[in-house]
């Protein structure tokens, strides 16, 4: 059975975004599994997972009723319920696209994408991205977020699927890259 891309419709689905993300959580992984399958660095809580979803379900990719991928959505509706989030949108007050600060423009964000270890080389990253651009691209124009300078395997999938570099932050001694995928030009 193929794996599906799809819009959560369950807190079972809810649990199985956080049994990921806990799997996948820098400080669950060694630096060697860091390097070799990414990693996910923010940590969130059920509470907050069903509070986001209410607002505008995410992306979730199932293989046999598991969840093996998903792709958090955060609108402004939803950007006040996690203080990162908020600090984060802050932030884009001072960065530019097109001439424009980012804070400014019609977007939504990333609140976090992960893959299963298991499942990676299999195009995840960009049926779901298409699939929260099908979703979201009538009511905004862009997708912004931010990745971990040190998760490589991350960015490369983020450049591949469209998105590209517009500044950088640091955060807690990391160095974080913006990254915005303009879906006008998709």
């Amino acid at each position: 059975m193929p794996i599906e891309i799809k819009l959560v419709d369950s807190v079972e689905e809810l649990k199985g975004i956080k049994r990921l993300h806990d799997k996948n959580l820098k400080k669950n992984l060694t630096p060697e599994q860091q390097a070799e399958q990414g990693f996910v660095t923010f940590e969130y809580d059920l509470d907050f997972l069903e509070a986001i979803n209410k607002v505008h379900p995410s992306v979730i990719a199932v293989d046999q009723s598991e969840v093996v991928g998903y792709a958090l959505v955060v609108t402004r509706e939803s950007q006040r319920l996690h203080p990162l989030i908020t600090e984060f949108v802050q932030h884009l007050s001072r960065i530019e696209y097109k001439g424009q600060l980012i804070d400014q423009l019609s977007f939504c964000l990333v609140g976090q994408l992960c893959v299963a270890q298991s499942h990676t080389g299999q195009g995840l990253v960009q049926r779901m991205y298409n699939a929260y651009r099908d979703q979201h691209s009538t009511q905004f124009d862009y997708l912004v977020t931010d990745v971990d300078a040190q998760n490589v395997r991350s960015l490369k999938a983020h450049l591949k699927t469209g998105f590209e570099v517009v500044g950088s932050l640091a955060h807690e001694g990391s160095r974080w890259e913006v990254i915005l995928w303009d879906w006008n030009k998709s």
